[in-house]
């Protein structure tokens, strides 16, 4: 009898504690449920109805620039901002530099990147040589640039190699090492010729009994260059052998799928830094299958052109398996020559007597010079801080010189 008043307590307790589980749980999992959907970009607008957003990250460099979306400034540059699906103008600015503009698409639950780089409106310009400087080549990394130069001294007259990985002791004038002088030949009028390693050149000096080849290394004085006119046919067979496997290895990397596709429709490939781009001539006109469906979400919501024209140039993404047109070819004109940027981003070429570089996605297309220089001489930087370019700057009587552009 005395058991039977303490049953109800034992009972109640056992509801409360089940009562308890139960509304945690609940509580967890509403926590839970609110957490996900927020990470995947929903908000509660002002009619307190749950809209889903996108997510649209923006930076710039140099950073703090000023975002203007459809015309509204709304954040600076780095930041991170939930929008609601559709299509944005962006514009990021910055005083002192050119501004940065793009049709974007914010998407349900996707993150879309808008990454502007800022090119100054004044860039500085430096000269790199001040004793001239002659039938400029550079190696296949991009880091070294042969050329040539006539001074009044013999000894000083010839060869040299700009290192523009090197770090200038006192001035840039110290990226500049001299590998031949005038003493054994006329190093200071002949071409030259990189192999495809960058590790030897051929400098060819015409004379008077025909043309003598030099092999010469670029690393250092070279005080007795070799003669190799008789062996010269041999070497160059060797040299484009050595070019053409180089290519091939290139090729054979990419995805057999993607490899494929290359073989079939592009020319003049060139490859971004990264490889993770091919900058592309296209050899036929048609349509580039898919070759990843679903194609893989990218952050990239510039669209894409899969329709090829023959003799016009295009991105491929490797990654994103995206197709970007980056100049259409125009009757009658010379397709423009296009480098790579260091970044992998972005691509320099020359048009209309102007300096341009251009998103690898055909967008932002920017005059960075404008003033006088020789066409077939414009390089960049391997740090991506600048551009080599050879002028004169149309003074009367003065020797073309390498100068850069800075970008930064």
């Amino acid at each position: 009898m005395d058991e039977t008043p303490q049953q109800p307590k034992s009972n109640n307790s056992m509801i409360r504690l089940i009562v308890t589980t139960i509304l945690i749980f609940i509580f967890i999992s509403i926590g839970t449920v609110i957490a996900i959907l927020y990470a995947r970009g929903y908000r509660i607008n002002d009619r307190t109805i749950i809209a889903g957003t996108g997510l649209v990250v923006f930076t710039s460099s140099p950073d703090g620039a000023r975002v203007l979306i459809n015309g509204h400034f709304t954040t600076a540059t780095n930041n991170t901002l939930n929008l609601a699906p559709g299509n944005y103008n962006i514009r990021i600015e910055k005083d002192g530099y050119f501004p940065w503009t793009k049709y974007i698409i914010v998407r349900n639950e996707r993150v879309t990147e808008a990454n502007a780089t800022l090119f100054p409106i004044a860039p500085q310009l430096d000269s790199v040589t001040i004793s001239g400087a002659t039938n400029p080549v550079i190696d296949p990394s991009g880091t070294l640039i042969a050329y040539t130069t006539s001074a009044s001294l013999t000894q000083n007259s010839g060869i040299y190699i700009l290192n523009m990985n090197a770090k200038p002791i006192l001035s840039l004038g110290g990226l500049n090492t001299q590998i031949t002088d005038d003493s054994l030949d006329k190093f200071s009028t002949s071409l030259l010729s990189f192999s495809p390693d960058g590790t030897q050149l051929i400098a060819s000096v015409s004379g008077d009994l025909g043309t003598t080849q030099y092999l010469i290394s670029p690393n250092g004085f070279n005080q007795n260059p070799s003669d190799i006119t008789a062996t010269f046919s041999q070497t160059q067979s060797a040299w484009q052998q050595e070019s053409i496997d180089r290519q091939k290895k290139l090729l054979d990397s990419l995805p057999i799928k993607v490899r494929t596709l290359a073989t079939k429709y592009f020319s003049n490939m060139s490859y971004s830094p990264e490889q993770s781009r091919i900058f592309y001539v296209a050899s036929v006109s048609a349509t580039l299958p898919l070759l990843k469906n679903p194609q893989p979400i990218s952050v990239n919501s510039t669209p894409e052109n899969r329709s090829i024209k023959e003799g016009s140039a295009y991105v491929y993404d490797v990654e994103d398996d995206r197709n970007y047109l980056l100049y259409a070819k125009e009757s009658g004109k010379t397709l423009p020559h296009f480098v790579w940027d260091p970044d992998s981003s972005h691509l320099i070429f020359v048009i209309d007597k102007t300096i341009n570089i251009i998103e690898y996605d055909g967008q932002n297309k920017t005059t960075v010079y404008a003033g006088p220089f020789v066409d077939d001489y414009v390089y960049p930087w391997p740090d991506g801080s600048s551009i080599v370019i050879l002028t004169n700057l149309n003074i009367p009587g003065v020797p073309n010189n390498l100068y850069r552009i800075g970008l930064k």
